[in-house]
């Protein structure tokens, strides 16, 4: 299969056009970027080529599979277009910045008979899908609250130009700010881990410590505290921020009826099982992904796979417009001040 990348910034460095390079299905790699000195550069990189423009990428008959990481705003644009260009279309989160968008994405999907797949990772790490079997046995019993926080030292460290300049901090562009950055993550994986959907949220936001290029505190947020209820009735906290400082944190803890489960919440243990009656099982996996340690994700070998083998990919359309409508009320929770049911 010969893939088109649209967007080369880090996430397409790191972890697409590598994972793409080493998948035994893949032929050839074409590269876009508005900026053409950063295609050029993959394709240098990975033995690829470059499309001048969007439109010569789409009108590739040869390419099967285009990855949109593009910055946020474009994604309904990119994805929408490709899909009804019958390409099967692999997207950053967020799915897009507004459900009306989403929609249009999905329904392009639909149209075209193609896949769709988002890149919500987390479900794809063998300690969150290990957790996700523990928790469906039950032998831990009914889960009853949670919390979780994803937090790094920010996109002006991990985006390609390394500065304060960064698409992320820029409110017509990135808009939902570290929400729709780390925080879509873990409401993903709340959703995966629980099969349960959140229901109700408040929240807080802030833009505490990050300035723009001008010095100026920037247009989004770079800390969200929420709570969080689902369906059934769990009550959980979510934190996620671009100002843990020193070390990053993607943790999760599940309490249940018989026990508690931690998740990356130790260096040595990726779970930890501590039952009521003092019983401690730790589990040793892989370490997570982090912005220092770039591993494969699995999302790119499991996409393939989905064509391949004409099965349904692990991240729908839908699957990431329900995460999204998560976040939208995060966001308006904390503008508001009031307890928003999604």
């Amino acid at each position: 299969m010969k893939v088109g990348i649209i967007g080369c910034g880090s996430i397409a460095k790191l972890r697409h056009a590598p994972e793409y390079k080493a998948n035994p299905y893949v032929s050839e790699i074409v590269f876009y970027d508005r900026n053409p000195e950063r295609a050029k550069e993959l394709a240098n990189l990975f033995g690829g080529s470059v499309a001048n423009t969007v439109e010569e990428l789409l009108a590739d008959s040869t390419i099967d599979i285009i990855s949109d990481c593009s910055s946020n705003e474009y994604h309904h644009i990119f994805s929408t277009n490709a899909l009804l260009s019958g390409k099967h279309v692999l997207c950053e989160k967020p799915i897009s910045l507004t459900i009306e968008h989403a929609k249009e994405m999905i329904e392009a999907q639909k149209e075209s008979g193609k896949k769709l797949m988002v890149d919500h990772n987390q479900r794809f790490t063998r300690a969150h899908q290990k957790a996700k079997e523990i928790l469906e046995s039950e032998e831990l019993g009914k889960v009853l609250t949670f919390r979780t926080t994803f937090g790094h030292s920010g996109p002006e460290h991990w985006g390609v130009n390394k500065t304060n300049s960064t698409w992320f901090f820029k409110k017509d562009r990135s808009v939902l700010g570290v929400a729709g950055d780390l925080g879509i993550h873990k409401v993903d994986l709340l959703y995966y881990l629980l099969g349960d959907e959140i229901e109700q949220v408040s929240a807080f936001q802030g833009a505490l410590d990050k300035v723009d290029e001008h010095g100026e505190p920037i247009e989004v947020c770079d800390n969200v505290v929420c709570s969080l209820k689902t369906k059934r009735g769990r009550l959980g906290t979510a934190s996620f921020s671009w100002t843990y400082y020193g070390e990053e944190d993607n943790s999760t803890v599940i309490y249940c009826e018989k026990g508690i489960m931690k998740i990356y919440h130790s260096d040595d243990y990726q779970i930890e099982v501590i039952t009521k009656d003092g019983e401690r099982v730790n589990y040793q996996l892989e370490n997570i992904q982090t912005n220092e340690n770039q591993t494969n994700s699995g999302v790119i070998d499991e996409f393939i796979e989905s064509i391949r083998l004409d099965q349904l990919p692990l991240v729908s359309g839908d699957d990431a417009l329900s995460s999204l409508k998560v976040i939208l009320g995060i966001i308006e929770a904390a503008e508001t001040n009031t307890v928003v049911t999604i």
